[in-house]
């Protein structure tokens, strides 16, 4: 970088920016040993919560680090080493495991934070740009960023090495991830509020449950089965045979069609006049293929059947505007 005073036109100035902190990835990118998997063996073996401790920008970092690898599947939490001393401790568990960060490996916080650790019979993995500091002496596996010239003019902003710290974590993290197997489904269930959570929810976790459902045996008489969606405030029923097994469904559209059937259409029996054997969806099918049905057929209400076809629920378009789903 120039010189602390000279002056440089901004667009080339970022462009050694981002230059400057890119040759660090590539360099520390050579430096991936065996250290890197005993970390990941680590983690993988912790019983426990993996730990995140830094102070200043490290500090930040480390929360990154640590919600990176709670949303890939393993439990983690970020702990400061000030508030450690401060009554914070209270937090650790037997069978944690601790990946303390500090470019400098000397950092006061952290270095403090080590002995306390080890008396909680802790591993501790230490990220640091110095093979000869106090954290890397006293780490029980060392992860080495390598020497690093920090992108700012001063010398003194971390800005590199904090790239460099959070680029590792993520290595880590995912190298994790992938060891696990984790896929896009368990992904799904520690973001169900995101786009993907939403595309990849099972029809069971958008449907009504049996008590919420209007069902009825195909014996029941129309009015008792109109009298059913009613006290289940469903715009249909569904007919079901001794076993739980479905058979038709009566809607709205069912009744209007057979209006002209005569003035004792409310004394026959749902059978006749329902619709058989109906559209349903299998449970552990993804909930946009129920919204495909949904649409592509026009109708308001799908249920839900298991494999052997018995009712379990049923879907509301309702509920689907409720979870996003259009």
């Amino acid at each position: 970088m120039k010189l602390e005073g000279a002056r440089m036109d901004p667009k080339e100035f970022a462009k050694q920016v981002i230059e400057t902190e890119a040759n660090t990835l590539l360099r520390m990118a050579d430096l991936i040993d065996d250290a890197f998997v005993q970390a990941v063996d680590a983690i993988l073996a912790c019983t426990g919560s993996v730990v995140i401790t830094g102070v200043g920008k490290p500090w930040l970092i480390g929360q990154k680090i640590s919600a990176t690898l709670a949303s890939t599947g393993t439990p983690s939490f970020a702990l400061h080493p000030a508030e450690a001393a401060h009554g914070d401790l209270g937090r650790l568990r037997s069978g944690d495991l601790v990946i303390a960060l500090s470019n400098s490996g000397s950092s006061e916080e952290v270095v403090r934070l080590l002995p306390i650790l080890k008396r909680y019979g802790l591993s501790v993995i230490g990220m640091t740009g110095r093979l000869d500091s106090d954290l890397a002496k006293h780490s029980d596996i060392v992860l080495n960023m390598g020497r690093i010239d920090e992108a700012c003019p001063l010398q003194l902003a971390p800005s590199a090495s904090t790239t460099a710290m959070l680029a590792l974590g993520d290595a880590l993290a995912l190298t994790v991830m992938e060891r696990r197997g984790f896929t896009r489904q368990d992904y799904a269930r520690f973001h169900p509020g995101g786009a993907l959570g939403r595309k990849l929810m099972h029809v069971e976790e958008v449907m009504r449950s049996l008590d919420r459902t209007a069902s009825v045996s195909p014996s029941a008489s129309v009015k008792d089965t109109v009298l059913e969606i009613t006290r289940k405030r469903s715009g249909a029923a569904f007919i079901v045979d001794q076993t739980g097994a479905l058979l038709g469904v009566f809607t709205d559209g069912d009744l209007r069609r057979h209006l002209e059937d005569g003035p004792d259409l409310s004394q026959l029996v749902v059978e006749k006049v329902m619709t058989a054997p109906g559209l349903r969806i299998q449970a552990g099918e993804l909930a946009t293929a129920a919204l495909h049905i949904l649409q592509s057929r026009k109708v308001d209400e799908l249920p839900v059947v298991d494999e052997e076809g018995i009712l379990l629920g049923y879907i509301d378009v309702q509920d689907m505007l409720e979870v996003g789903m259009f």
